[in-house]
């Protein structure tokens, strides 16, 4: 059995509106701060359909932005974004729509230009070395391994 909160709905609601209001979240960010308020799940559901209806609350605004800012703020492929947003259970639809809001040509030049600049950053004289130390830096930062081994195995930087 759930218990009841000291804390009334509508404070809970106003505590949200403010979590949402300063940075977008997604649904899962939500289920988990209201986690800290001992509430029925009645209640819960009651907050994110507000939160939701009112325009705190938006998935596709959520995934949108956080791709863009993702790959614009730390650089990041396409492959990290998806299993980002995977993880907090956004649906592949808008996943796609928010890889899709990245433009290509954007996206290809800062490829190009984040591995070239690792790849000066390092000081390995053994080529095999150097190209390793790049690859896995490419690949961690998510972006696609066809790309990432084409780049590397082909073309000196």
């Amino acid at each position: 059995m759930e218990k009841k909160s000291n804390i009334s709905l509508s404070e809970v609601i106003q505590k949200l509106e403010y979590y949402c209001s300063y940075q977008e979240r997604c649904h899962q960010e939500v289920r988990d701060k209201l986690k800290q308020f001992q509430l029925t799940s009645l209640e819960r559901d009651t907050v994110v359909v507000h939160l939701i209806d009112h325009n705190y609350l938006n998935e596709e605004r959520y995934a949108e932005l956080f791709a863009i800012s993702k790959f614009h703020q730390k650089f990041w492929g396409k492959k990290r974004i998806t299993s980002e947003l995977k993880a907090r259970y956004i649906s592949a639809y808008l996943i796609t729509k928010a890889l899709n809001a990245i433009p290509e040509d954007e996206y290809q030049n800062t490829f190009l230009s984040l591995a070239e600049r690792h790849w000066n950053s390092l000081s390995d004289t053994d080529l095999y070395k150097k190209r390793k130390k790049c690859c896995d830096f490419m690949l961690r930062k998510g972006w696609e391994s066809d790309k990432v081994l084409d780049l590397i195995m082909n073309y000196e930087l």
